[in-house]
């Protein structure tokens, strides 16, 4: 018989019905009725072609059929428990993998992350630089992407979603807002290609910053960035009011998300966030 043709759940009830000796106190213990069970005894007895049970004046009695693979059933059943125990060793890790944009990491995460070890000095962090690292190939537990919600994955926005300038003179556009008045990815550009474009582009919201700090200009960035600012350096921010349209957002595929050990280190990150 195939490992895929077979009867998981009817051996489940098998298993049962054979310790209690009593359809009723296996369907007890299964939370089904006791029809259920006997609809699945005689499934299973159809499938394998052999009689399970019979019924004397003493009761339920075992077959010597049944009786001859119960001991082998019951092992592969201690098998499957510890494979499932194994599976969710993961939960009770302290190793933590978590992809980031680079200048969130510096301003805003990793601040955090020292503050949560310095409780739990038995984690490890393994820190991955780029927002859209895929979560099966990098393993990963977290990532912080800058987005206007968590998609298709669980998430949590981290902060307030607002804008804040640096600087003054030119524009400094970068990949989220790439022109004056605009948060779209690309900067509006005439016949020629480039008209429109601000004289300094970067590649992201901590280039700008970065920039508009040098001197280059002014950037709008994301407010969460301007955290870790000394105060001297924090003179030349200024908030805005209309708030972004992206933000970002802590986020991870359902299973990770339920772990303890995700759930511990989001409650953490997110706290008074």
């Amino acid at each position: 018989m195939k490992r895929t043709h077979l009867p998981l759940n009817a051996l489940r009830v098998f298993d049962a019905a054979a310790r209690h000796l009593s359809f009723t106190r296996a369907a007890d213990e299964l939370a089904v009725t006791p029809a259920a069970v006997g609809q699945q005894i005689r499934a299973l007895e159809d499938l394998l072609g052999v009689v399970l049970f019979r019924r004397t004046s003493k009761g339920l009695e075992l077959t010597d059929e049944a009786g001859s693979g119960l001991a082998a059933l019951r092992t592969g059943f201690l098998h499957f428990e510890d494979a499932v125990q194994a599976m969710q060793a993961g939960q009770s890790s302290h190793v933590y993998t978590i992809a980031a944009p680079r200048e969130f990491f510096a301003a805003w995460l990793a601040p955090r992350l020292s503050a949560f070890r310095a409780e739990n000095p038995q984690v490890r962090f393994v820190l991955l630089d780029g927002e859209m690292t895929d979560f099966t190939e990098a393993n990963l537990d977290l990532a912080v992407r800058w987005t206007d919600g968590p998609g298709n994955l669980e998430g949590v926005p981290l902060g307030d979603p607002d804008w804040v300038m640096v600087g003054e003179g030119d524009w400094i556009g970068w990949p989220g807002d790439a022109a004056p008045g605009s948060e779209d990815d690309d900067a509006p550009s005439g016949d020629d290609g480039e008209e429109g474009k601000p004289p300094v582009m970067v590649a992201d919201a901590g280039q700008a910053m970065a920039a508009a700090l040098a001197g280059l200009g002014r950037a709008r960035v994301p407010a969460l960035l301007t955290a870790g600012l000394s105060e001297a350096v924090a003179q030349a921010v200024t908030a805005i009011e209309a708030p972004c349209r992206r933000g970002y957002w802590l986020v991870a595929p359902l299973p990770q998300w339920r772990q303890k050990k995700v759930k511990a280190l989001v409650t953490a990150l997110t706290a008074g966030a």
